[in-house]
């Protein structure tokens, strides 16, 4: 058997935000025609090592396969695998942390396209890793941003970060002294942390904003106090059936009757205009992302078609 074997670098390569916007957009709307099929992550754990797994299928996209990657006292492994959707057999593997990243950057830029207000003109955002970097590029490749403030707990990182995002994106990122500054006044909020205590504080955020909850995919972690729920006029995720499992962010909130699972609106039937997202400038909107399997094995897909077509990567018999 004959596989495609897709390294990291091969994946840069290829793998660009426009792409990833598509792809996921994509994935969204045929999760709301069920044309796909997501299954929320599992985990299981030695002493030592946690693997997790994102099983997906979208056949009108020609994609099914899964992503597995394992964490532990090591930086992550992330591997996808895709398979023929007619035969069953392996077609490709690809290394998948850019990936990964991307696609869960792609899938807030999809929510603020369809949810923040048009003018939207200011970012905010927390924390200054990886995923913080492909947030604030998808914004910024869905609305027309002028500025972008950013905070983290070490000036250091979020004066670094700020000076490569100026570079890389060709607008002014400002580094925040204080959490509320990367919060008051701006029009869309991106949090992407992996705080166990609220970061974001519904107080600071002003009517008509737009928030993107992206950090956190543990029931244990969360990144927004119940205030910035009980201020949105939407709440919505990528997934209930995962949020029921994994959405910190919404524990305390819940707990405290701010909202409930009827409240929670899918992504998925906004992107199909099956249901209404904003409804009022003055609307405060909240998306949680906590990161599909259909997002990454659709954007898998459509990175295998480009190395195809390009002939990237390397084959493997099997």
């Amino acid at each position: 058997m004959s596989v495609l074997y897709l390294t990291e670098t091969d994946v840069r390569s290829l793998l660009t935000m426009d792409l990833a916007l598509e792809a996921v957009e994509a994935a969204f709307r045929k999760l709301s025609l069920d044309e796909a099929v997501n299954v929320p992550r599992s985990r299981c754990q030695t002493d030592h090592v946690m693997l997790h797994c994102l099983p997906a299928a979208a056949k009108t996209l020609g994609a099914i396969g899964l992503k597995a990657y394992t964490t532990g006292k090591f930086p992550a492994q992330f591997k996808v695998f895709l398979f023929h959707p007619k035969t069953g057999d392996l077609t490709a593997i690809l290394e998948a942390d850019h990936l990964g990243a991307v696609r869960t950057g792609a899938a807030s830029g999809v929510a603020t396209k369809k949810l923040a207000r048009k003018d939207a003109a200011t970012v905010g955002l927390f924390g200054t890793g990886k995923q913080a970097r492909t947030q604030l590029e998808a914004v910024c490749k869905v609305r027309t941003i002028a500025r972008a403030v950013v905070y983290s707990r070490d000036p250091a990182n979020r004066e670094a970060f700020a000076k490569e995002m100026t570079r890389v994106l060709g607008l002014p990122v400002e580094a925040a002294a204080r959490p509320e500054d990367a919060a008051r006044g701006l029009d869309i909020l991106c949090t992407a942390t992996t705080s166990r205590e609220p970061v974001l504080l519904g107080d600071w955020i002003a009517p008509g904003t737009h928030v993107n909850l992206a950090g956190s995919n543990f029931l244990s972690k969360c990144e927004a106090d119940a205030e910035v729920f009980r201020r949105s006029n939407l709440i919505c995720a990528d997934s209930k059936d995962q949020a029921r499992i994994e959405a910190g962010d919404f524990v305390a909130a819940m707990q405290d009757h701010v909202f409930g699972w009827a409240d929670v609106q899918e992504l998925a039937h906004i992107v199909a205009g099956r249901i209404p997202g904003r409804e009022s400038p003055a609307d405060i909107t909240t998306f949680k992302s906590l990161g599909l399997g259909v997002e990454d094995v659709a954007t898998a897909a459509k990175v295998v078609q480009l190395a195809v077509e390009r002939q990237v990567g390397r084959t493997i018999e099997l």
